[in-house]
């Protein structure tokens, strides 16, 4: 049987065929990272992110460009498609790793065939994030070990990146050839995000403002998202008629109702929980009850580019608290604790001991009941960080608990903490 191609694949995603929590995950290469022509003039590459390439008729030019372990990839791609244009220009669309180091080759390319450099552009915003990388190098690894479940020496932050050669603030257009290339600047899940829209191709490219399944608005190991004004770009977005959204993360959607459906039900969605969660601060209420009370709305819950297949709700509701009301989550022992493991120890002297904790732990996994299993099994291994039996409970409880969540980074996160107790430690990417 032969290979979909890319318009035929996303139209089996539109209808909810495709397994979006594997084999299609929107943060996952399709189809071997092969490109592909989807319109005259555009060429597309599904690898982590889409990378989108137009030939503009004087010179080629790319939205987003994969990240460091696509260089070489996007480079045969392209090559085999246009053998001898040079790369005029290319966008950024946020600062993430994954879509800004794919000119680097073509670079080369310009510097060997004695051609001009293409020009990258991006927001304003975008150099002071890529300053903030290099200082936390070690950070980004550990957590992106984590979230992506990659093996502790499968990544090492990058040391250097390539600032745009033009900025903007709000919105600017380039000509290129005999193309419009419209940005315009939106805050999502970064505040440097750019949207591109290409009027005579009627394309438009949200980078990571659309990434075919519940936003990445939450993300609990980064920094700050913003729902609201999120949803603010997006409708604007739905407003232009575009005939192709290449999101920066998922497949394309092809079809200026099934686009404008899209963004306005992703904009709904995105201030539904900001809404109900600034509705349970306005009472003054804490973090665990709105976690745990705000919900997505029914009528957009089974739409297949919606589905929290990556991030999850309840991570978006702790970056609405974050943006609005800080870290305090309204509990008052959580305000000066005492250390973690201190705590554990008087919870677990006062439950009879490490056995009883992690009897009783096994016992609620045994009834499904993995979210209380996981803070006794918690306990049980601060308390007694050496415990052989303590770590293996601690490791099936986890394991178990991975296997049950559609989202991504739950599911990732939940398995580093059993690989790590595998080898009696609480993490493998970090000291603690």
């Amino acid at each position: 049987m032969s290979q979909p191609t890319i318009r035929e694949l996303a139209d089996r995603h539109w209808r909810g065929e495709g397994d979006l929590v594997h084999e299609h995950h929107p943060v996952s290469p399709v189809a071997g990272r092969a490109t592909e022509e989807i319109l005259d003039g555009v060429l597309y590459l599904k690898s982590i992110a889409s990378v989108t390439a137009i030939d503009s008729g004087d010179g080629l030019l790319l939205l987003d460009t994969g990240g460091p372990f696509d260089s070489q990839i996007v480079y045969e791609g392209i090559r085999a498609w246009r053998l001898d244009q040079r790369l005029a220009m290319a966008v950024f669309s946020h600062h993430h790793i994954d879509h800004v180091f794919g000119t680097l080759r073509f670079e080369a390319e310009a510097h060997e065939r004695k051609w001009e450099a293409p020009r990258v552009y991006g927001h304003a915003a975008m150099a002071a994030h890529f300053d903030r990388y290099e200082r936390t190098r070690g950070w980004n690894s550990a957590i992106n070990q984590r979230q992506f479940g990659l093996a502790v020496d499968a990544l090492t932050w990058p040391a250097d990146f390539r600032r745009p050669d033009v900025t903007y603030d709000d919105t600017t257009t380039v000509s290129q050839g005999g193309l419009t290339v419209e940005l315009h600047h939106g805050r999502g899940e970064t505040d440097d995000a750019t949207w591109s829209w290409v009027p005579e191709l009627g394309l438009l490219h949200p980078g990571d403002l659309f990434v075919y399944c519940l936003p990445n608005a939450g993300n609990p190991q980064k920094v700050q998202r913003y729902l609201s004004d999120w949803a603010v770009a997006l409708r604007a977005m739905a407003n232009l008629g575009a005939e192709v959204m290449v999101s920066g993360h998922g497949l394309p959607i092809f079809g200026a109702d099934r686009i404008k459906t899209a963004l306005g039900d992703t904009a709904e969605l995105l201030d539904s929980i900001e809404d109900q969660t600034l509705a349970l601060m306005n009472q003054g209420c804490s973090l665990d009850r709105a976690i745990h009370e705000v919900t997505v709305p029914r009528h957009l819950s089974d739409k297949p580019y919606l589905r929290p297949v990556y991030d999850h709700p309840q991570f978006l509701v702790r970056n609405v608290w974050r943006r609005y009301g800080g870290w305090y989550d309204g509990e008052p022992d959580n305000l000066l604790p005492a250390p973690r493991a201190e705590q554990a120890a008087a919870w677990v002297e006062l439950a009879g001991g490490v056995d009883a904790v992690i009897t009783r732990a096994m016992a609620l996994a045994d009834e499904d009941n993995h979210r209380l299993a996981c803070h006794l099994v918690e306990a049980a291994v601060l308390a007694e960080p050496a415990s052989v039996e303590a770590h293996a409970a601690r490791a099936h409880i986890y394991e178990e608990r991975a296997e049950g969540q559609e989202s991504s980074m739950a599911r990732n996160i939940l398995r580093h903490a059993a690989l790590a107790s595998r080898s009696n430690k609480r993490d493998l990417a970090g000291d603690f």
